[in-house]
């Protein structure tokens, strides 16, 4: 039984409750896109995309629980942390090689989509459209594989450094008027404080972080003009997330400091062989699910107007009434039973390939946590989201 088999092959000393906090980060990524991502169709065209965050301002709070950027960067911070033995340049060079491996394929599969599909007479803006919700989500691959060479660093500096950074290019932006690309610096700076926070564990109590982080954003968002939404809604002045504001980071410790409280709970809970099959399997997949889950919904969205012939709600249709959520929900079923058919197809690709870097054992980029090092020792063997 597939359940027993990945029991057994658990390595007695892995970290469960991390590879929780991973797959839960993944999850929310997906399913926040799936959500609030809406192509709308009309006359047989693809006329944008559309938000429900846009008409629908009340569901602000879903995405506090569907933004789990700072989670990620978090579990790949301490993972990073415990893995580094002290040779950048194999170690790096390893750790990219792997994460990388799997965008390459992709690319050059939606390469020849696009020509396919400007083949067959699809219009060029359709085609841009679809390729941007593809592409869009590799940005965080991006800045993972920039702050994944900056591990060192990142072990030895404090998390209020690029906090106060964060602060002081807000500050800039909205108080002294500077120039808004300014505050694309945040996009290294504000995903840095929690990459810190898992690679220089610990620094502060998770109640602090937690407590301290949630009331900063409550004031910010009260007080401070910040939107509600820690997503990106279309037509809004200003984004919590393209670049980073300082509300963002504040929740993002905020979420740190709750995953730590959470590590615990999640360990014992985890124990249960079906419990942990299903985060095992995830977190095996990881690079799959994140990278093909926007051609999955894509796909799906394609291949059903072609079968009906005509806009489906839910589906094609813009999300400007509460009525658009149900059949959006009954939609997801579908979306991941086409992402299942992807990793059918392109999960081999994130395996490894090669022998193994030579700077200590560090195993595949989306392989499972081991457990934390005894107080005193340096971090055992590790791998990154």
């Amino acid at each position: 039984m597939l359940i027993d088999r990945i029991e057994a092959a658990t390595p007695k000393d892995r970290d469960r409750g991390v590879d929780a906090l991973r797959a839960f980060a993944i999850l929310g990524v997906v399913l926040g896109h799936w959500l609030v991502t809406a192509l709308v169709v009309d006359g047989g065209a693809v006329h944008g995309t559309s938000s429900p965050l846009r008409h629908l301002p009340w569901l602000a709070p879903a995405t506090w629980l569907l933004q789990t950027l700072a989670v990620f960067f978090f579990v790949g911070g301490l993972v990073a942390g415990r893995s580094y033995r002290g040779s950048d340049g194999p170690w790096v060079r390893f750790r990219l090689a792997r994460l990388f491996r799997p965008v390459a394929v992709l690319l050059l599969v939606w390469a020849v989509a696009c020509a396919v599909l400007l083949a067959a007479g699809l219009d060029t803006g359709t085609v841009r459209t679809l390729v941007k919700l593809v592409l869009s989500p590799l940005w965080f691959l991006l800045v993972f594989a920039a702050l994944t060479a900056a591990t060192p660093l990142a072990m030895r500096l404090h998390p209020g450094w690029p906090l106060l950074a964060v602060a002081l290019v807000d500050a800039g932006r909205f108080v002294l008027d500077l120039p808004g690309w300014t505050g694309w610096l945040n996009l290294a700076a504000g995903w840095l404080v929690p990459y810190c926070l898992g690679a220089r564990r610990p620094v502060a109590s998770p109640w602090l972080l937690l407590i301290g982080g949630a009331t900063a954003t409550a004031v910010l968002v009260r007080w401070g003009g910040y939107p509600a939404s820690m997503v990106g809604v279309p037509g809004e002045g200003v984004s919590n997330l393209n670049p980073p504001t300082l509300a963002a980071v504040t929740f993002g410790v905020a979420q740190v400091g709750l995953a730590l409280l959470l590590l615990d709970p999640l360990r014992r809970l985890l124990r249960r062989p079906a419990v942990w099959a299903a985060v095992a399997l995830v977190n095996l997949s990881a690079m799959t699910v994140f990278l093909w889950h926007q051609t999955a919904m894509l796909t799906t969205t394609g291949a059903a107007l072609l079968v009906a012939g005509h806009p489906l709600p839910g589906l094609h249709t813009a999300p400007v009434t509460a009525g658009w959520l149900l059949p959006r929900l009954a939609w997801l079923p579908v979306f991941a039973a086409a992402l299942l058919l992807c990793w059918a197809l392109f999960h081999r690709f994130e395996r490894p390939a090669g022998p193994r870097q030579p700077a200590g054992p560090v195993r595949p980029v989306v392989a499972l946590s081991p457990a934390p090092p005894p107080p005193g020792r340096p971090g055992s063997a590790g791998t990154a989201v």
